[in-house]
């Protein structure tokens, strides 16, 4: 279905009142949250607030709610995908599928990608927007990210979508060389991008471009609050 005049103003307002200003210039990245409709993502109860500058909660779940149920804000999205550089040969791994609005703009710009939720019901709903808006090069698993994957297959990118306190050794053992990780660590009030290439079998390279705070993904350890 066609979006609106009234959905295209919001969309279009999203990207150059919020995107834009977080130093998103990347052409191909502006031009793909102009073609992938976010509102096809969000939960029908909120999908008025589809192009706020905000989480927006996601209903579905099987488990009780948990604060990284959510679609992250657009611009930490848009940001993401900027300076993850994915190619079109390139394989992906999302952990923390969400609605699969990720997943949709991973897919596009990438051969395949596999998304992890530890969810069911979102996991459910994830796949089936995905199918519904022809992100046919996408894999949904209900599995746990935390856990490393049975095969240990390599990806030539990964992709966190909720905060982590650290980023374990086995995703960044996932790496390709070359391949390239986001996520966001530390703790609130601040937290930091973190953007990791693999430069050799024992060498990564990480940048921390940007602060932001974001929800935690669900199961990742967190750091023993006991001082001795």
């Amino acid at each position: 279905m066609n979006p609106t005049p009234k959905l295209q103003q919001l969309r279009f307002n999203m990207i150059e009142q919020q995107i834009r200003p977080w130093d998103v210039h990347d052409a191909g990245v502006l031009d793909l949250l102009d073609r992938i409709h976010r509102e096809d993502y969000v939960p029908e109860a909120h999908r008025g607030l589809a192009f706020f500058d905000m989480e927006i909660p996601l209903d579905g779940a099987t488990t009780p709610k948990e604060p990284g149920q959510c679609m992250l804000s657009p611009k930490v999205e848009a940001r993401m995908l900027q300076d993850l550089h994915v190619q079109k040969h390139e394989s992906v791994l999302e952990i923390g599928t969400g609605s699969g609005f990720m997943a949709a703009l991973l897919a596009d710009r990438a051969a395949k990608v596999l998304t992890l939720e530890i969810d069911p019901g979102l996991a459910a709903i994830a796949a089936q927007n995905l199918r519904r808006n022809g992100a046919l090069n996408v894999e949904v698993r209900n599995v746990d990210g935390a856990v490393p994957l049975a095969s240990g297959p390599t990806f030539d990118v990964i992709v966190l979508s909720g905060s982590v306190a650290r980023i374990p050794q086995n995703l960044m053992s996932s790496l390709k060389i070359g391949g390239r990780l986001a996520a966001i660590v530390g703790e609130e009030p601040m937290m930091r991008a973190n953007v990791m290439t693999r430069v050799s079998e024992g060498k990564w390279d990480v940048r921390q471009p940007w602060d932001t705070v974001a929800p935690r993904l669900l199961s990742f350890p967190e750091p023993s609050r006991f001082n001795f």
